[in-house]
């Protein structure tokens, strides 16, 4: 019989990947989330789901990229929060980590796997970025094996990012490099993960080339045909507000690779 494998987040746009791909190589996956009547913030029995689980996935805190969903997700991930708010979201990811902590030791889990992102440590400026290294730490302080998975930013960051840099009919983004990931090949890689043996520490994916994130964003305005003004090679574009060198979104060399190309998620 294959382990039980409990993804948190496991109705998101990630998470039912991970399950989905999990059910499909004929693994015992079942998905949790406050959508199942499963809370990581509340302490209590809800996360009895936990029982019996070898393996939990905490894909819980990725984003959505549906309109409003995913504008609000980035407000979180630059300084537009007020402090207290801030405070507020990174002590929300305390809790529910300490929770979920606390419900894997309980069930005798013996692998957590999380997903965080690529560059996390190097963007500490930005307050999302400062909570999934908090969340990073706090795994690897636990007595639970594990695997951090760090992703490039998905290609269905785009939109949101051009969104970000809009200030009227003009879009300014950081000119850095990046090698951005379809989210698809991402779920594949957490489902991948989630039945190999911990690596008590972190990979990563990315995906097949690399791009400016300023010459990205204008190739996607120009497929919705959108009559937004994209100014690249910008020494003075930013990246939610701070400054990034060529090496902030970029991941290392031994980095998995997804196989969907740009181009071909645009256009499907």
């Amino acid at each position: 019989m294959k382990p039980k494998i409990v993804v948190i987040g496991g109705t998101g746009l990630i998470g039912s990947k991970v399950v989905e791909k999990l059910k499909q190589k004929g693994n015992d996956a079942v998905a949790a989330s406050p959508d199942t009547a499963v809370y990581t913030t509340n302490g209590g029995g809800s996360l009895g789901a936990l029982a019996g689980a070898e393996v939990v996935v905490d894909v819980a805190n990725a984003p959505s990229f549906e309109d409003q969903a995913a504008w609000d997700f980035f407000q979180i991930v630059g300084e537009n929060l007020a402090a207290a708010e801030v405070a507020d979201a990174i002590n929300f990811f305390r809790t529910a980590h300490e929770n979920l902590a606390a419900a894997e030791l309980a069930a005798g889990v013996k692998h957590h796997v999380a997903l965080s992102v690529v560059g996390t440590e190097r963007l500490q400026d930005l307050a999302y970025f400062r909570a999934k290294l908090m969340q990073e730490n706090m795994i690897k302080g636990s007595s639970v094996p594990y695997t951090i998975i760090r992703a490039s930013l998905f290609f269905e960051w785009i939109r949101p990012i051009a969104q970000a840099g809009t200030d009227g009919d003009t879009v300014r983004v950081s000119h850095s490099l990046f090698q951005p990931v379809a989210a698809d090949d991402v779920a594949s890689t957490v489902a991948e993960v989630a039945v190999e043996a911990p690596r008590n520490g972190p990979i990563e994916i990315a995906g097949p080339d690399m791009f400016y994130v300023d010459e990205l964003v204008a190739k996607v305005l120009d497929h919705d045909k959108d009559p937004r003004n994209v100014v690249t090679s910008d020494p003075a574009g930013l990246f939610y507000g701070i400054q990034l060198d060529d090496q902030a979104l970029m991941p290392g060399r031994d980095a998995r690779r997804g196989s969907t190309t740009f181009d071909w998620w645009l256009t499907h």
